[in-house]
């Protein structure tokens, strides 16, 4: 072969080789893309179902806390309103224990009224225990509505019947008391029933 043919046959194989290479590269580089975008694609189909977990367990977590605060909430009502039965039930129980020694006193009265010759001994004692009874209500906040002669108040008297007025002073007054009203504090617990002067 001569010389010319020579560096013919060296040029074509360095041809040959560098297309070589570049189609080794480009199979290579073919090669390792789709292993790229299949590991971006499961990456991707990684992080939404991550993030789907996530916000199960965070809902399964809200939920737990929701059914505990009902079921908190529930025993907190049952509760109060077992305290306020208990309030109301042990109020009722005080007055109750309050008015038993008024109670003695009338059973003693009774008792000796059977036997009693002195009027006046009965009426003393029938005056202590009305006494008595006069001051626990005092201490419990009851008092008496004032009525006859007083003028007539709608919020505080019942008028269960009305009179000539006897004097032009007098109208509109309370003529007579037929029943005493009472107060508790600010609150009327019976309204006094009167007569009313027109």
């Amino acid at each position: 072969m001569s010389a010319e043919e020579l560096n013919k046959q060296k040029e074509e194989d360095i041809q040959n080789d560098v297309q070589d290479e570049k189609t080794a590269e480009t199979t290579a580089a073919a090669d390792e893309m789709p292993a790229d975008e299949a590991k971006e694609e499961n990456s991707e189909e990684a992080q939404p179902v991550d993030e789907l977990t996530e916000l199960k367990n965070k809902l399964a977590e809200a939920n737990d806390k929701y059914v505990r605060l009902a079921a908190e909430y529930d025993n907190y009502r049952k509760r109060t309103m077992k305290e306020k039965a208990d309030l109301i039930k042990g109020a009722g129980s005080d007055i109750l224990v309050g008015l038993l020694p008024v109670m003695d006193d009338f059973e003693r009265g009774l008792q000796h009224m059977t036997d009693a010759a002195d009027v006046a001994s009965l009426k003393e004692g029938v005056e202590i225990i009305h006494k008595k009874f006069s001051e626990f209500l005092t201490k419990k906040g009851v008092s008496e509505i004032p009525a006859k002669g007083e003028t007539f108040d709608a919020d505080v008297h019942e008028a269960i019947t009305t009179i000539p007025a006897p004097s032009e002073d007098l109208k509109g007054k309370v003529f007579d008391c037929v029943e005493k009203g009472y107060m508790m504090g600010d609150k009327v617990i019976r309204f006094a029933k009167v007569v009313v002067c027109q």
